[in-house]
């Protein structure tokens, strides 16, 4: 190749890479942008102007983050994006500082399957036991955040009640963000400046209580459901699991139905709202729903 040639494609891929950082939506091709939005059928419900915020996000996160494919997987720009436009659905409202959330990482690993991973756990007789468990996705402290890219679409019936593999794994990462080094998820992210016009001390405080409010509903609800025949949460038993897990699931439900979300679970909803800057957030702590809503009878 001509040293003019290559010159002109080194050009021309360094000026992309800066329209991508910058969060330019037109630096996505329409057509690829628009194959991405027709597999997510999420994506078809935001307004124009959402997706247009999304697609902005989506090119700058693509210029941070570097994608790798396991076992032979192929990593295209349709398989990039896709997982792009999920991780940034829930900082839409919030906008491009927003992805500062992320900085704790650099890489995403596709893998072709679920993932084996190793687990050694000691219960609380003293007794070690190890084993394989299957993973879809995992997020660890400083990345990379790994992905089964069979599970990235999702199962077509899934999209509609609150699961979102990518969603769910990013919501960890959120968590983790500014953490200390060993620190793990607990559900109690770095909350914004000013959140809720609190000071740091009592917008934290009122993020753990709700959130433990919210996640003990939720367990007693999974409990009746599983042992004593009652009614079943819509939002995933997975959630029961701890309080990390019940944000991680809750910031699906929050993205794919919030409306049904918030029917089972108002106040924290309203703070998930508060959080990622929803146009139905309250404006201070003072119109967040009542605290008895989620402590109601399941």
């Amino acid at each position: 190749m001509a040293l003019g040639e290559r010159l002109r494609r080194l050009w021309r891929t360094a000026w992309r890479r800066w329209r991508l950082r910058r969060g330019d939506p037109a630096a996505i091709p329409q057509a690829l942008w628009e194959r991405v939005v027709a597999a997510l059928p999420l994506l078809q419900d935001l307004s124009e102007a959402e997706r247009q915020r999304l697609r902005a996000l989506a090119a700058a996160f693509l210029a941070r983050k570097r994608f790798s494919g396991a076992h032979g997987l192929v990593i295209d720009d349709f398989k990039a994006l896709l997982v792009a436009a999920q991780a940034c659905l829930p900082l839409r409202h919030r906008g491009l500082p927003a992805l500062a959330w992320y900085d704790g990482f650099v890489g995403i690993i596709l893998h072709p399957h679920e993932v084996r991973a190793p687990r050694r756990v000691t219960d609380e007789a003293g007794i070690v036991h190890e084993y394989d468990e299957e993973l879809a996705g995992e997020a660890m402290q400083g990345g990379p955040i790994v992905l089964a890219w069979p599970r990235v679409l999702g199962a077509p019936d899934g999209q509609g009640v609150g699961h979102n593999l990518v969603i769910h794994e990013f919501a960890h990462a959120i968590d983790m963000h500014g953490k200390p080094l060993g620190q793990p998820a607990d559900g109690c992210p770095r909350l914004p400046d000013g959140w809720l016009g609190l000071q740091a001390r009592a917008a934290h405080a009122l993020w753990r209580q709700t959130l433990q409010a919210a996640y003990e509903t939720h367990r007693r609800r999974v409990v009746m459901h599983e042992h004593f025949g009652g009614p079943a949460p819509w939002l995933d038993a997975y959630a029961a699991q701890s309080p990390a897990e019940f944000f991680a699931v809750s910031c699906e439900a929050h993205c794919v139905d919030r409306a049904r979300l918030a029917a089972e679970h108002p106040r924290w909803t309203a703070l998930l709202d508060a959080l990622f800057a929803h146009p139905q957030a309250p404006a201070s702590a003072a119109a967040l729903p009542a605290a008895v809503s989620d402590a109601a009878a399941p």
